[in-house]
């Protein structure tokens, strides 16, 4: 099997005739383009990085696809300070792109294992101020809230672990991760430790009741090569996906597991936005 068939030989060809290509049709390519970029770096990171190189400067600055294409060369760069530069020109060059608040969490993590905490909660914090709705600020949250507690500052690091297992939804692994931290917060009002049930009247326990979560669906199909180029995009765009499969035989690609019906809506409104197509909310036993 040649290495163009392995990645996707259509794909592979557009990289290939970047410098050729009339604008609208490279923005049409452009998507594909990063999600192959990110699986060639796993096993081939230069040519991954060279790739995005090419991307980039076949882009005007002034094309909506160009942050796009910008945060993810930050993410394939081979050092802390190139990361951090393509980052940081994400949010205050294209702080109104859909790309800002993934490159403030992206940021926030790199600056916390810098051991830089006061930048960390200060990306953390400017995505909590500029990007309330973003389904990404519990992630950033949390790396604010860790950077807060080695800062000595309990009150605000606390403040943040609350807001983080609020948005946790169904999310088991994260929801873990940020319990972890809960019992030292158990003196600060509004945050429980973690494990504590909640006082009632009644002191009989009562039969838990199955919870209905929601999902957001942005894919329907019997091509695995398809899911596996969405997943890759959502992944980079910080969406956490999954594939469920049912009796129609059909891949269905799926967003994230919420509590409520209108934070399914709110995901789905900035993935309509993202990917365009027809995002929906399904609702998941």
């Amino acid at each position: 099997m040649t290495a163009a068939r392995r990645l996707g030989g259509w794909t592979v060809c557009v990289l290939l005739l970047l410098p050729v290509y009339a604008p609208s049709r490279l923005a049409a390519q452009s998507d594909s383009v990063r999600a192959v970029a990110l699986r060639v770096a796993q096993t081939r990171p230069d040519s991954g990085r060279a790739m995005m190189r090419r991307l980039l400067a076949s882009l005007s600055p002034q094309d909506s696809l160009y942050p796009g294409a910008l945060f993810t060369a930050g993410m394939l760069a081979p050092d802390a300070g190139l990361i951090a530069t393509n980052l940081q020109r994400v949010v205050v060059e294209y702080g109104r792109s859909v790309w800002a608040d993934s490159a403030l969490v992206a940021l926030a993590k790199l600056y916390f294992a810098q051991g830089d905490l006061a930048a960390t909660s200060q990306a953390a914090e400017r995505l909590r101020r500029d990007y309330p709705d973003s389904p990404l600020k519990p992630r950033a949250d949390f790396t604010g809230a860790r950077a807060y507690f080695d800062m000595k500052d309990d009150v605000h690091g606390c403040a943040l672990i609350r807001e983080a297992l609020d948005g946790a939804g169904a999310d088991v692994e994260f929801r873990n991760q940020v319990s972890f931290y809960a019992p030292r917060c158990a003196a600060i009002p509004g945050v429980p430790a973690a494990g504590t049930p909640a006082t009632t009247g009644d002191s009989q326990a009562k039969p838990a009741t199955p919870a209905t979560t929601y999902a957001v669906q942005v894919l329907a199909v019997k091509s695995a090569s398809q899911v596996d180029e969405m997943l890759t995009r959502l992944k980079v765009m910080g969406f956490d996906a999954r594939v469920v499969r049912d009796t129609s035989g059909l891949f269905k690609v799926r967003v994230g597991r919420y509590a409520t019906h209108d934070e399914a809506a709110q995901v789905q409104r900035r993935l309509k936005t993202r990917l365009g197509g027809q995002p929906f909310v399904v609702e998941e036993p």
